[in-house]
């Protein structure tokens, strides 16, 4: 008998919110706390957990730290404790400020988190995929899948990290970026390209790292949000210090939408789900050194598609798609000072339930990871390194499945060293050697450099190499299943990867202008190939794919007034699957050309004005039988909040004014179904069209 859903509208929505709300409303109400410790001496400063005096654009390494921390805070920012405002890299290891980074890190500030949490407060998809060189990619258009592909490289090449933990995952599934709401992050921290030589085989094409949230006095923000497709938000976000030393947070949200059929076809163009989250974190530092990070999480989603009650599929019989996820997670980081070096120990498990159903029998499996890192930092002079070693399995059980079940298990060691050659140069090398159990010996060395000819000029190059260790998960399979697959993964070589990237940066005033060129080769990429009638395979292709572009970043920033424009040219080939070799075409779903504009104008007393524009060029399409390439779409958008009082506010947020949707170019549906046993085209552009959302926001 198949469980008890505990799913049932928005009753456990409600509850949730309610129980932690009053558990957060008791805890501020004893009133205001003690204040939180300075950084202790040695560790690496604290991630930034405050709004700044005015809004910003996604941060480069240029942007100016002191000009910021003199800046005076605003009084109209009640919604959470604060600490000391400050941009550091911890994605690095090193902990080094923004702008003093050989490697090119983009870090994504509070102020454009806020902003889009008003657009979409249950997901950070919207968050990554409005930055330059990420595009968020649908990859189960029934379900809402999405990956982020980074520079033009496949989804499963980004490394998701919750605070420098794989907490979902040594390879997160494509609805990890839909099951993480913004509210409790202080920054997004993007490394683009080869990244195997900090976080190992699954990083191949770079790494997102979500930074949380810390607690310095006692507060409680609360967002809820509807939006005009019938979906519904509410999010909690609780600060505790009980004593000197330590804080504790904690995050619970609901978030619902029911599935809708927007050109009555009898299909799904917007998925139904219905998903609560609920993730603690505690805190702990003293003067000494010591530091303490603790964390825990819980996510429960059931998800809708397919056919909708009534519709049949084009073969004459409903289609069942569903999706239902429960996922706990727990992440420790442990750091001492020992003779005047950082000794650090991490660690964190995450184990995800999948019960999914795609037209025919049941698919449940289980999938564990777990990890375990030390490392020791020091200084010697100009140096600043930093050697460890860590140990990760990643363990995936079918129960229905066996035939692809497996057990990885990858001990690894690592060493980085950052030199001050002097005040214009800095370099950094890092290098890891993974011993994976099923690909064997894995090398991934990169090299940076950061050089400063000139005032105003700042130079960035960076190369390395990486390896990818192959799963059975690729983008076709998030959303179809393995039922379809033979031969799991045996028989597959590691994917190699050499990428490389300079940019250059000028600033003048409040004009800042930056402009990248980047380039990549992936050897041996994984491809799903049709192996019968009703059966799909995983093989290496015999050619490599290659990837090269530029983007050019312009900011404005001075006073309440922010204004970006950026563009992307993206080149990116592969070999043609089930070709001979030589047989090349465009990857799939890559525009060459992307460009965005926005405008943001804030006052300290009204609120928030913003614009904004996308515009995404000519992709490649897959398996369409409609089209073979993509029109090209403008997406415009634009959002007010407006301050009630010091308290209250309230948003309303207008996205896709031009009603741009895939369903009103062609069918969502194919006439036939695919070997792999997909129904739908791939999601070119939007299909959800225009939304309006609205809400308010409350602190106290």
């Amino acid at each position: 008998m198949r469980r008890c859903r505990w799913l049932d509208g928005t009753r456990l929505g409600g509850a949730v919110l309610l129980a932690v709300t009053l558990l957060a409303a008791s805890a501020a109400a004893q009133g205001a706390g003690p204040p939180a410790p300075p950084a202790p001496a040695g560790a690496p400063p604290r991630p930034p957990d405050c709004d700044q005096d005015r809004p910003k654009a996604p941060a480069t390494a240029e942007k100016d730290e002191d000009e910021d921390q003199d800046a005076p805070a605003r009084d109209d920012d009640q919604d959470v404790p604060e600490v000391e405002e400050t941009v550091v890299v911890t994605a690095t290891r090193s902990g080094r400020r923004l702008q003093d980074e050989p490697l090119r890190v983009e870090v994504i500030d509070r102020e454009e988190i806020e902003e889009k949490a008003l657009m979409t407060p249950g997901s950070v998809a919207m968050l990554l995929g409005e930055t330059s060189g990420l595009r968020v990619q649908v990859n189960a258009p029934s379900l809402g899948a999405a990956g982020v592909r980074i520079q033009g490289l496949r989804g499963r090449y980004s490394q998701l990290l919750a605070d420098g933990l794989p907490l979902y995952g040594a390879q997160g599934d494509s609805f990890s970026l839909l099951q993480v709401p913004p509210l409790d992050l202080a920054q997004v921290e993007v490394i683009k390209g080869a990244a195997s030589a900090l976080y190992g085989p699954a990083a191949l094409g770079g790494v997102l790292n979500l930074v949380s949230r810390r607690a310095a006095a006692n507060g409680v923000a609360a967002l809820a949000n509807a939006t005009s497709l019938g979906g519904a938000d509410g999010v909690v976000f609780g600060a505790w210090v009980p004593r000197v030393g330590w804080g504790v947070t904690t995050l619970a949200g609901y978030h619902g939408q029911p599935r809708r059929d927007l050109d009555d076809d009898g299909w799904t163009d917007v998925a139904g789900y219905q998903r609560g989250v609920f993730r603690p974190r505690v805190t702990w530092g003293d003067d000494s050194g010591g530091s303490l990070f603790v964390t825990g999480g819980l996510i429960a989603e059931d998800r809708r598609g397919g056919t909708v009650a009534g519709g049949v599929a084009p073969d004459g019989a409903p289609f069942d798609e569903r999706l239902d996820t429960r996922r706990v997670d727990a992440g420790l980081d442990r750091r001492w000072v020992i003779g005047g070096r950082l000794a650090a120990v991490r660690g964190s498990v995450a184990r995800t339930r999948h019960d999914r159903r795609f037209g025919g029998g049941p698919e449940r499996s289980t999938r564990e990871t777990w990890f375990g890192e030390g490392s020791l930092m020091g200084t010697a002079g100009a140096h600043t390194w930093v050697v460890g070693a860590a140990l990760q399995q990643d363990r995936y059980r079918p129960r229905d499945l066996r035939d692809v079940a497996y057990t990885f298990t990858t001990p690894a060691v690592f060493a980085q060293d950052e030199v001050v050659v002097s005040d214009r140069v800095s370099v950094a090398a890092s290098a890891r050697l993974d011993a994976h159990s099923e690909y064997g010996v894995l090398v991934s060395p990169r090299l940076s450099a950061l050089v400063r000819p000139a005032g105003a000029v700042t130079v960035r190059l960076s190369g390395g190499a990486g390896a990818f260790a192959p799963t059975p998960f690729v983008e076709e399979t998030d959303e179809t299943g393995l039922s379809r697959l033979v031969g799991g993964v045996s028989g597959l070589d590691p994917e190699r990867a050499v990428s490389a990237s300079g940019d250059v940066t000028w600033t003048r005033g409040a004009v800042e202008i930056t402009g990248t060129a980047f380039g990549s080769r992936v050897q041996d990429p994984v491809a799903l190939v049709t192996a019968g009638t009703d059966a799909v395979a995983l093989v290496n292709l015999p050619d490599a794919t290659r990837t090269w572009g530029t983007e050019l970043t312009v900011r404005y920033r001075r006073g309440g007034v922010v204004a970006v424009a950026s563009h992307a040219w993206t080149r990116a080939t592969e070999q043609q699957p089930e070709a001979p070799a030589g047989v090349r075409r465009e990857v799939p779903l890559t525009p060459r050309h992307a460009a965005s504009a926005m405008a943001v104008w804030e006052g300290e007393r009204w609120g928030r004005l913003g614009l904004e524009a996308y515009a995404i060029g000519r992709q490649s399409l897959e398996d369409n039988p409609f089209r073979t390439s993509s029109a090209t779409q403008l997406i415009v958008g634009a959002i007010h909040e407006r301050r009630l009082s010091e308290r209250l506010r309230v948003f309303v947020n207008l996205e896709n004014l031009g009603n741009v949707r895939l369903t009103r170019r062609h069918p969502l549906v194919r006439p036939a179904r695919l070997p792999n046993g997909r129904w739908t085209v791939d999601a070119w552009a939007p299909l959800e069209g225009r939304v309006v959302n609205a809400g308010l926001r409350v602190a106290w």
